[in-house]
C-alpha cells in the first residue's frame, strides 16, 4: 500500500549506519487537517514516523532539518517486538520510497552529486 503525506518534520532527521554501511534516516512528520464541527474550528495533528535508506537517507540528512515542510511517499510497515517487561509492542511506520521538500512556503537552491548521473540544471 502506498502513502503520501505532507507536512512538518517535528525534529532533525537522525542518521545511522547498519553494520553492513547501510546509511539509515529515522525523522517523523507531523501533518494538521483543520475542520469545523458544529459551527467551531477545530485543529487534528496526526504524527507520523518515517525511515529512509541509502544515498536518499544521506542527501535528507544533509538537506532537512526540524521544521521544514516535506512531501513524504512510501508504504506502511508495521514493528512487532517484546521489550525488557515481556510486553508485546507494535509501531507503525512509513518506509520512505521518495521525500521532497514543499514549495508552498518555502524555496531552496538544489544541488545534483555528480556520481546520481545527471546534469545540474
Amino acid at each position: 500500500m502506498s502513502v503520501t503525506i505532507t507536512g512538518n518534520m517535528t525534529r532533525d532527521p537522525e542518521l545511522k549506519f547498519s553494520n553492513g554501511g547501510n546509511a539509515i534516516l529515522n525523522f517523523s512528520v507531523a501533518t494538521n487537517r483543520r475542520f469545523t464541527s458544529n459551527g467551531e474550528q477545530k485543529e487534528e495533528v496526526s504524527f507520523f514516523d518515517c525511515v529512509l535508506f541509502g544515498d536518499g537517507a544521506t542527501n535528507a540528512a544533509a538537506s532537512l532539518a526540524k521544521g521544514h515542510r516535506v512531501i513524504v511517499t512510501g508504504r506502511l510497515h508495521q514493528n512487532n517486538w517484546v521489550d525488557e517487561t515481556g510486553a508485546k509492542k507494535s509501531r507503525v511506520e512509513i518506509v520512505v520510497e521518495d521525500l521532497g521538500l514543499s514549495f508552498k512556503f518555502a524555496t531552496a537552491l538544489v544541488a545534483v552529486k555528480a556520481s546520481s548521473g545527471t546534469e545540474p540544471f
